[in-house]
């Protein structure tokens, strides 16, 4: 289509045939692209492909490698073909060379990172990224770099392989932000300055300054000045066209006679003619010296003769003293040693320039004369120095294995000072690291931390403040805190033994900690005290038989009962402390062995008939005092029982059951009111037959009493006191000297030396009487009272050796006022024991320091000032004045080092110490015949008293000034001055806040061995804040607070109150076991008295209801056996039937059945029943047939037999009974079998132990915390879940495979400790208000468990005393003035003041007399280089120049909405241009700014402000966030309108346009709209009048249109207030509030409808309410809080 058009636009002939032939073009494309798809998919196209290269392989490390990698042959679809398909030809290579790569490697080659580029957008390298219309934070950009492998060496690239076998390539791009471009933002206008000129046409400026510099792009800066022409009025007379202008003095040159005579005479000779010069010159001045001399001699004969003298008196001796002496003086002077001060001169310029800049003939500028175009000064030279001197030895001299090394310096020396503003010397000294080298260098000595032996291990520093125990410490044990002491030693030079280390007193002499490297060890830990096991013993046994004292003899006839007891554990210090384990009871007739009768044989009836009385056989078995089975023939003087009578019934006789055991003695022995007794019973199972058969007993023969533990309650046994101390036993041979104690109790490694001995008391007590006599005890049974112990070797105080006198501090630093003193210290390594030498009482020696030496100082000494040297007269002989020797010179001087002793020094000790160098030169003035000479003024006299009279100072004329009259007008030369006296009134108040609470010095309490125990010092009570006094004069400035009679603080009592520990209630009793039977709980508490305050020890963790309750839960076995069923005999039958006659048949027996207390003597007291198991009670009722006359009568059943293990259905128990009575004849026995099915849980039961929980850890009662015990129990469980007797689970032989005791911890209360207050430091400011002391303390050991934690304050302050801040400053620079020209180079000045101020910054300070800093160096804000003229321009009129310099800007960051971009911080300042003729503006040069980066920021904000609308404009700002307008910052593309306007315009009266961009009408007047929505006028609106008070017409109403041409602010009479109703808008809609009164009006009418309604309406009756809603009462919930 494009090549058509073209081809129409040439000319219409020829567009037929040029589309023809595009068509037979596209044609045959067609064709040919058809005919190629044809034979490419004809042949299949193969090609190559390759693998990766494989490992670079190789015998040998470098370039000598190869490498492989596969090549087949594919076809383009993707599958493999043979090799044949592909070209041969076109086969990649399989193997290439390569670089093997070894470790060694590493070190010869690494990555080389380039710089990275310019960060470029993202859109710019990705085409389909657009690029953001607003920038916000910035743009997305890449940034690259290049990364390479190189050589270390050399830097020569190699292959990236290399490296990458070490280390992955680098990344070779990032991404970046590009921060939006930053406008250049400028202040507002200042105002208009006045005009240039006071007459004719002149320029006003106007300024603003930038305040933020253009950044990342942003647009440049505006300009800053704007200009504007004015003319106050027409000039009178001519107007002043030409200025005199100065230029600067141009450089310093020597006189040109001298230039010429040096520059004749060669260098060598210049110098030596100077030297000569200089000598004639003294000559010369001794000459003239002479001839004074002469001159006076010749005055009076006396003083010849004196003189005469005096020569002759001068021996050699003196006279080689005064040749000294002038020496010394000389090079005292130094006058041309360092300083070679030339003085030469330098002229400038005067020039007449026109007001258009252009110069013109001098002639022009009428001045009557010209500014001085010479001056004297000093010829430049430059700071010239000597080479560096050899490096100083290192100041290490051995070799320091921390790697520490020393230093060394090197110095040169100043050949030449600066002088005349010449270059500044270089640095004079030069230090470096440095390590000694060399061979046979010795190690530096190694300091290592030593620490003493750990204190006693204390517990009661554990306890809390409610602790009962802390009245009463002894036996306190368990955890507790053992303490040591660290110091620093040097370490032995070689490896020795701790014997030999002792011994070596450096390797024990403390030395200051600081020498020590590393964490020091702790000295604070953890001990702990093992308690002592108390002796457990078991329950007495049972009284003994009367036995004889001693078996083996008799003789005595001495008997004793005896009852014992075991002892069950291990208790510490073995078996001494365990109570008395038997007690004997004294009886009669004793006899060491026993017939024991072991059971009674079946009844055998007399003379072998079937029934009737008969005999029972004992069996016996013979048994000693202690129940032991023994030979039968021991018992041979023993009573053998004798047979039993019994009866076996007969078919009519009365039966009766077997006797019962004999119950348990009623007591276990006899006395007055109480007797033992024992009964047994019987009961009748079956009745006689009538008369004919064996007659029952009566009833009171059914039970049997006699008498038991007959003997007297009297009951004796051994009492053993106490172990006596061990004493040394003289009697045995003395043992080694050392013995290893091995299983002495608790004992550690202690060494035992000797074999001493113990005894004891031992007496024979009276059970509740006291001691008797040994003989009432069995003296068989008596303990041991002496036993052999081993002493414990002597251990001797050991103390370190007194560690060197600290250091005397140097007197130069404070002046040496307050006498300083010097301290040493020994340290206690070993406490003695078992007494061994005692520690000496001295560990602490201070003594006064020696008086020091005056501290090296240097000073600079300034020398008199030389004659003052004039310009050349060749160079000043054109200008007025010349012929005399007068007029501005300079004057030099000599300046030297000397020491504070007075004694010569090297300059650049004055220059490294003494500050900068005092002036050299100044300006002088050779007084002119016409001028007048002054003294300086004196000082001011002395004031009588303050506020009271004047006090002068003067000065005098010198020379001929005081015979020249003009010189005696004191109007001009005043020679003295008068001021009032200083009238110094002073008040003091506070200033600051008070400080912390500080408690007085000396609350400390010495620990064991000068050691820090826990708790040992005050932390509360009273103590004392201080606040600062300042003091002021009467003009308000800070002066020195002894002015007002203070020490510099008020002081005030304050308390820090003291911790209190939560406090908890004592233990409760313990619970009773939860269960009766089998393993249970018990548990007891502690409750909640007081919460903790002040930093006291926290309470253990809160319960559910928020209060602190402390459980120790342990488990508990109740015996299943202590409780049990006791079943009295069974009562007489009570028969049912009325067969009276035979008294049998169906019957009733009962018995009583009651729960009782199971001791080891039998059941004792009856208790509740619910205590014994319900389901063992036995039956209290029985209903059974009572056996008639010849029945068989069988024995009460006997118990169940077990049933086998396991329970099935298949298996049965059973029980049996035995016929005591055979039956009649024809009549049977019962069955004597009674058997049941086994069941599981009804009658058989499997058993299996049960593990209860651990206990919690129980600790001693002594013990605080540390090492307790946990246990648990076995219990034996049955099948159906009940808790059974142990015996039933070891009957079954059950494995116990459970540890029933186990160790555990209980943390323990470690209270924070603190170290002591470190010394009050230095004053944190030298100087005013703000000053602190401060001084700190360290945690030594970290509260652990429930300890007290630490205080939060571990530093506190109190004020120093306030001294006023004296610093110079210097005053505002002077208007620049060029001396005798109106413009040009000039001269401004500036003075330095003394100034105080209270240090705060924000007190803009007072300036005071120079005296008050004359100790301060001469520094303005830390510059030692004092500036008090620089050089200044004074701009010529109709000149265009710079102003100067603003201040710097604020610092400003780059960040949006406060977020800091990380772009850093940048200020400005900037210089604007000033015009004065408005014909050279274009003459003015170029405006400055400069930007710097800085630190700290502001982040500023910038937002448009707009104004209200006044007509069709407003103001539109932008204002920064600080409230500053300014120009630029505000992003343009949201700036709103300012300008307004109509259209059509509104050009109707009273019209204006408004913000909606339409015609509207002014107040008072409503718009009148054309039909197309134009305003065609603007008509008056009606006006409801309200009359006022004063109104004369107010009961009139009137509403009257008003004349629209006539203004309702001038009609006659109009004082009412005026409403304007107006219904339409200035776009002719209805304005928002009339439909607001069309709403409410509707509303209105749908109110009153409503009431109409309801009150038309008929009532209803009244229900009667239920007085359900009565209010609730108020429930507190209680949450549990204590404080509540």
């Amino acid at each position: 289509m494009g090549l058509a058009s073209r081809a129409a636009g040439r000319g219409g002939t020829s567009a037929g045939a040029l589309d023809t032939l595009f068509r037979v073009a596209l044609l045959f494309f067609g064709l040919w692209d058809v005919q190629t798809q044809t034979v490419a998919n004809t042949k299949p196209t193969y090609i190559w492909q390759t693998g990766p290269w494989g490992r670079c392989m190789g015998s040998e490390c470098g370039p000598g490698g190869s490498q492989s990698r596969a090549v087949w042959c594919a076809h383009s679809e993707g599958w493999t073909t043979l090799h044949t398909n592909c070209q041969q030809s076109e086969r990649p290579s399989n193997q290439q060379s390569c670089f093997r790569v070894c470790d060694w490697h590493k070190e010869l080659y690494d990555w080389q990172l380039g710089a990275w580029n310019q960060c470029v957008p993202v859109s710019m390298r990705n085409v389909g990224v657009p690029r953001p219309a607003v920038c916000t934070r910035g743009e997305e950009g890449i940034q690259t770099r290049e990364v390479g492998c190189v050589h270390k060496s050399d830097g020569v690239p190699a292959e990236d392989a290399i490296c990458e076998y070490f280390e992955p390539k680098p990344r070779l791009e990032q991404a970046c932000l590009i921060p939006c471009p930053r406008d250049c933002v400028v202040s507002e206008f200042s105002p208009w300055t006045s005009c240039s000129k006071s007459c004719g046409m002149g320029l006003q400026n106007r300024l603003r300054w930038v305040l933020a510099p253009p950044l990342f792009g942003g647009s440049a800066c505006p300009n800053l000045t704007e200009f504007r022409t004015c003319q106050p009025g027409p000039c009178e007379g001519e107007e002043s066209l030409h200025s005199l202008r100065v230029g600067s003095w141009g450089p310093c040159m020597a006189s040109p006679i001298r230039q010429t005579r040096e520059a004749r005479e060669p260098k060598p000779e210049r110098k030596a003619k100077r030297d000569r010069q200089a000598r004639l010159e003294r000559q010369g001045k001794r000459r003239k010296n002479k001839e004074k001399k002469e001159v006076k001699e010749n005055k009076g004969e006396r003083v010849k003769d004196r003189v005469r003298v005096k020569g002759r008196m001068r021996d050699p001796e003196t006279r080689e003293l005064i040749k000294k002496k002038r020496t010394r003086n000389r090079q005292n002077r130094q006058g041309l040693k360092f300083w070679d001060l030339q003085v030469g001169y330098q002229t400038r310029e005067v020039t007449c320039v026109h007001r258009s800049g252009s110069t013109a003939a001098l002639s022009q500028c009428n001045q009557q004369t010209l500014p001085v175009t010479y001056q004297a000064c000093v010829i430049p030279k430059d700071c010239e120095v000597a080479e560096w001197s050899d490096w100083s030895a290192c100041s290490k001299e051995c070799y320091d294995l921390n790697g520490r090394m020393g230093q060394r310096t090197r110095t040169r020396q100043v050949k030449q000072f600066q002088v005349g503003g010449g270059a500044e010397c270089p640095e004079l000294e030069e230090t470096e690291p440095c390590s000694p080298q060399g061979e046979g260098i010795p190690p530096c000595i190694v300091y290592n931390w030593r620490t003493t032996e750990w204190s006693e291990c204390r517990v009661d520093v554990l306890l809390s403040q409610q602790d009962r125990r802390r009245s009463n410490q002894t036996g306190l044990c368990g955890g507790g805190v053992q303490t040591r002491e660290v110091y620093c030693v040097q370490a032995p030079t070689e490896t020795s033994s701790n014997l030999s280390s002792l011994k070596n007193k450096d390797g024990l002499r403390p030395v200051n900690s600081d020498l020590c490297l590393g964490v020091s060890p702790n000295t604070t830990q953890l001990c702990h005290i093992p308690c002592p096991v108390e002796c457990e013993v078991s329950s007495w046994s049972a009284w003994g038989p009367c036995t004889f004292e001693n078996c083996q003899d008799q003789s005595t006839k001495k008997g004793f009962k005896l009852r014992k007891r075991k002892i069950m554990n291990e208790p510490t210090g073995g078996t001494g402390n365990c109570p008395h384990l038997t007690e004997a009871i004294p009886c009669e007739e004793p006899s060491c062995y026993e017939w024991l009768l072991v059971k009674l044989e079946e009844c055998v009836p007399d003379n072998d008939k079937v029934c009737g009385p008969g005999t029972q056989n004992p069996q016996v078995q013979c048994v000693n005092s202690d129940g032991e089975y023994m030979d039968r023939q021991l018992c041979r003087d023993a009573i053998l029982p004798m047979p039993v009578l019994c009866e076996v019934p007969c078919p009519k006789d009365c039966v009766l059951s077997p006797w019962t055991s004999w119950s348990l003695c009623s007591n276990t022995c006899s006395g007055k009111n109480s007797e033992g007794k024992q009964t047994r019973s019987r009961s009748i199972l079956a009745y006689n037959a009538g008369d004919g058969g064996g007659q029952c007993p009566n009833s009171s023969t059914l039970q049997e009493v006699r008498n038991c533990n007959d003997h007297p309650c009297t009951v004796y046994h051994w009492q053993t006191g106490p172990w006596g101390q061990c004493i040394e036993d003289t009697s045995a041979p003395s043992a080694n000297s050392s013995l290893s104690r091995t299983g002495a109790g608790v004992g550690t490694n202690e060494a035992f030396c000797t074999v001493g001995m113990q005894t004891r008391k031992v007496i024979c007590v009276r059970v509740n009487v006291g001691q008797v006599p040994p003989k009432k005890c069995p003296e068989s049974l008596r303990p041991e009272t002496v036993r052999p112990c081993l002493l414990p070797c002597k251990r001797d105080c050991i103390v370190t050796p007194y560690s060197d006198w600290t250091p005397c501090p140097s007197s130069c630093q404070t002046g040496g006022v307050i006498k300083k003193k010097q301290s040493r210290k020994r340290i206690i390594i070993q406490l003695p024991a078992n007494g061994g030498q005692d520690c000496p009482e001295v560990l602490f020696q201070e003594k006064e320091c020696d008086a020091s030496s005056v501290c090296p100082g240097y000073r600079w000494k300034t020398h008199k000032w030389r004659r003052c040297q004039l310009v050349p007269w060749t160079i000043r002989q054109d200008s007025p004045g010349a012929q005399e020797t007068c007029g501005p010179g300079l004057q030099a001087r000599a300046v030297s080092c000397k020491k504070l002793d007075g004694g010569p020094a090297d300059s650049a000790a004055c220059l490294k110490f003494a500050g900068p160098m005092p002036q050299l030169t100044q300006s002088c003035q050779l007084p002119c015949q016409d001028d007048c000479q002054l003294t300086t003024w004196s000082k001011f006299s002395s004031c009588a008293a303050d506020c009271v009279g004047v006090r002068t100072r003067k000065r005098t004329l010198v020379g001929k000034s005081k015979k020249r009259e003009q010189c005696k007008n004191t109007q001009m030369y005043p020679l003295s001055e008068t001021q009032y006296c200083p009238c110094n009134k002073y008040n003091a108040q506070p200033v600051g806040n008070w400080s912390d609470c500080i408690l007085p010095e000396g609350g400390r309490v010495e620990g064991l061995l000068g050691m820090k125990v826990q708790g040992d010092i005050k932390e509360c009570g009273q103590g004392y804040r201080f606040q600062a006094m300042v003091c002021y004069d009467q003009d308000n400035r800070l002066v020195e607070t002894s002015r007002c009679n203070s020490h510099g603080y008020i002081e005030e009592a304050c308390i820090i109150p003291c911790p209190s520990d939560c406090k908890l209630s004592e233990w409760s009793n313990w619970s009773r076991c939860s269960k009766s039977c089998g393993s249970g709980v018990k548990v007891r508490s502690k409750w909640l008295r007081e919460k903790p305050y002040n930093g006291g020890r926290p309470c253990p963790k809160l319960d559910h209801v928020n209060q602190a309750q402390v459980y120790e839960v342990v488990p508990c076995l109740s015996d299943c056996s202590q409780y049990v069923w006791v079943a009295e005999p069974w009562s007489v039958w009570k028969v049912s039937n009325v067969d009276l006659k035979e008294n049998c048949g169906e019957g009733v027996q009962t018995r009583k059945v009651r729960c009782m207390q199971n001791t080891v003597d039998g059941p004792s007291d009856p208790v509740e029943d619910y205590l014994c198991d319900p389901e063992e009670m036995p039956l209290g009722a029985r209903e059974s047939k009572l056996p008639c006359p010849g029945d068989c009568v069988l024995t009460d059943w006997g118990p169940w037999s077990r049933c086998p293990l396991p329970c099935n259905l298949n298996s049965t128990r059973q029980r049996t009974a035995s016929p005591i009575r055979q039956p009649g004849a024809e009549k049977q026995c019962p069955s004597t079998t009674e058997k049941e099915t086994c069941t599981l849980n009804t009658n058989c039961f499997y058993y299996s132990y049960n593990i209860t929980d651990w206990s919690t850890c129980q600790l001693s009662e002594r013990a605080v915390c540390g090492v307790g015990f946990k246990t648990r129990m076995l219990d034996c469980v049955r099948s159906d879940g009940k808790s059974v007797d142990l015996k039933f689970c070891e009957e079954l032989g059950l494995e116990k495979k459970w540890q029933m005791n186990a160790s555990c911890v209980v943390e323990c209360p470690v209270n924070c400790q603190l170290s002591d207050w470190s010394s009050w430091s230095e004053c944190s400011h030298t100087c005013g208000l703000a000053g602190k002391l401060w001084r700190r303390r360290t945690v030594i050991q970290a509260s652990q468990g429930d300890g007290r934690p630490c205080s939060p304050q571990l530093e506190q302050w109190k004020p120093c005393p306030v001294k006023p801040c004296y610093s110079w400053r210097y005053s505002a620079w002077s208007p620049c003035k060029s001396e005798g020209a109106r413009c040009g180079e000039g001269l401004r000045f500036r003075n330095m003041s003394c100034f105080v101020s209270d240090g705060s910054g924000k007190d803009p300070g007072s300036m005071v007399d120079e005296e008050l800093c004359g100790d301060l160096e001469q520094t303005v804000d830390g510059d030692k280089q004092i500036i008090l003229q620089e050089s200044c321009t004074v701009p010529c009129p109709g000149e265009c120049y710079l102003t100067e310099w603003t201040v710097w800007s604020p610092c400003q960051l780059s960040c949006i909405s406060g977020d800091d971009l990380g772009f850093g911080s940048v200020q400005v300042r900037s210089r604007a241009v000033l015009a004065q003729e408005p014909e050279n503006l274009l003459q003015c040069p170029e405006q400055e700014w400069e930007p710097r980066p800085c630190t700290e920021g502001q982040c500023y904000e910038y937002k448009w402000m707009t104004s209200p609308w006044k007509g069709s404009s407003r103001q539109v700002w932008c204002q920064r966030s600080d409230g500053l307008n300014v120009t630029g910052g505000c992003p343009l593309t949201s700036e709103p309108v300012s300008d307004r306007s109509c259209d059509p315009a509104c050009d109707k009266p009273r019209s204006y346009c408004t913000e909606a961009g339409v015609c509207g009408c002014d107040e008072g007047y409503t718009e009148v709209m054309t039909s197309d929505g134009v305003l065609d006028q603007c008509t008056v609106i009606p006006v409801l009048e309200i009359p006022t008070a004063g109104d004369n017409k107010a009961d009139v109403k009137t509403i009257r249109a008003l004349n629209p041409t006539q203004s309702t602010a001038n009609l006659p009479g109009r004082s009412g207030r005026t409403w304007f109703l107006q219904p339409f808008g200035p776009d002719g809609k209805l304005k928002t509030w009339v439909y607001g009164v069309a709403a409410g009006a509707f509303v209105l009418l749908v109110f009153v409808v409503s009431m109409t309604y309801l009150a038309c309406k008929k009532p209803k009756k009244p229900q009667r309410r239920q007085m359900n809603n009565r209010l609730k009462p108020l429930t507190l919930a209680y949450d549990g809080d204590a404080d509540m």
